[in-house]
């Protein structure tokens, strides 16, 4: 079992920056692949970005390519996601993920976090 506390969400302008901390609890920590999904407003859950259990190997949706970075500590178990050059669309709910697979539908996890919200507005 793993459980995940997101903090770190709040409102930011256009081209801003937030770092998103994701703590964790649970002794396999370290041998799950760890993510970040965001759901925004009146919309699905979406992929943000994944790391591998060493974070080693990272992945990232396409529309955050380039501008979030997403890293990993085990020994501390924690999970951050930097956030750069944020636009409105980036506005969401977004969720630290344990345990993610990939499936037909794409990725998904087998442990949530309850969310932290950030706002990107003028």
């Amino acid at each position: 079992q793993v459980q995940l506390v997101e903090s770190g969400g709040g409102s930011v302008q256009p081209g801003g920056s937030l770092r998103l901390s994701c703590a964790a609890s649970g002794r396999a920590f370290g041998s799950y692949a760890v993510g970040w999904f965001r759901q925004p407003p009146g919309k699905s859950r979406e992929f943000v970005a994944r790391a591998s259990f060493s974070g080693g190997r990272t992945d990232y949706a396409d529309s955050v390519q380039g501008r979030f970075t997403i890293s990993r500590d085990n020994a501390k178990k924690m999970v951050y996601l930097q956030m750069n050059s944020l636009k409105p669309e980036d506005t969401a709910v977004y969720l630290c993920a344990a345990s993610m697979r990939l499936t037909a539908g794409g990725y998904d996890a087998d442990y949530w976090g309850q969310g932290t919200q950030v706002i990107v507005s003028s």
